[in-house]
């Protein structure tokens, strides 16, 4: 038997499932519960100091006939500094998460005054890119130097863009050569996960989600 879900379940009336539309949240993502990689994004702004943004809904796919590697980036804030600086710059780098440098890379959510240099600022370490002009954070264990290609509403007149980003180039650290997914690989963002015939929890709640294991945080 299979549950069909179209209008939100009465169960989810009251959590935070339903209040999260203030946030730009929709409560069927509580119900799908479909992962996302996280993600630290970071430009430089235009007073020269580095900008990193925490993010997640994100994709990747080739494109032009295998001649190309895309990054998705699904929800960019129009009013953030993200997407101030790829206006300016037109170039960012993708930096992956892993569980040991994730501490630092969610400090950056606090440490994000326009007068901050937003990695030293959260104890991580700003690095020169080879191919485009923005800085890469070292203590991530894979970078994608990306340039802008194109943004696009999912809605008119939304206050968020999806934004095409092309991977010009990759550094992998080299102790994750051979396994990029395992305990200390990628970290994957999902909303807390909800029964919507029997509520349990609320709360503003998100799982880091490594391949094996799940280390459910708040924020």
């Amino acid at each position: 038997m299979k549950y069909a879900y179209c209008d939100m379940p009465e169960s989810l009336k009251g959590t935070y499932a339903d209040y999260s539309r203030n946030f730009g949240f929709s409560w069927k993502e509580f119900v799908a519960t479909v992962p996302s990689p996280l993600l630290l994004v970071t430009t430089y702004k235009s007073n020269g100091l580095p900008n990193a943004c925490m993010q997640s809904w994100a994709a990747f796919t080739s494109a032009n006939r295998g001649n190309g590697f895309y990054a998705i980036l699904s929800s960019v804030n129009k009013n953030g500094h993200l997407y101030q600086t790829l206006q300016e710059t037109r170039e960012a780098v993708i930096n992956f998460i892993s569980a040991d440098s994730h501490a630092a890379c969610m400090a950056t959510i606090r440490n994000n005054a326009f007068e901050a240099d937003e990695i030293t600022a959260s104890g991580l370490t700003a690095e020169k890119a080879d191919w485009v002009n923005a800085p890469m954070v070292k203590e991530c264990f894979m970078n994608l130097e990306c340039r802008y290609v194109w943004e696009k509403e999912i809605v008119p007149g939304d206050d968020h863009v999806m934004i095409c980003l092309e991977v010009l180039g990759v550094h992998i650290e080299e102790s994750r050569l051979a396994d990029r997914t395992g305990e200390q690989g990628l970290l994957y963002n999902i909303h807390y996960q909800m029964n919507p015939e029997h509520v349990t929890k609320t709360g503003h709640d998100y799982a880091a989600v490594l391949q094996k294991k799940i280390d459910m945080m708040e924020y």
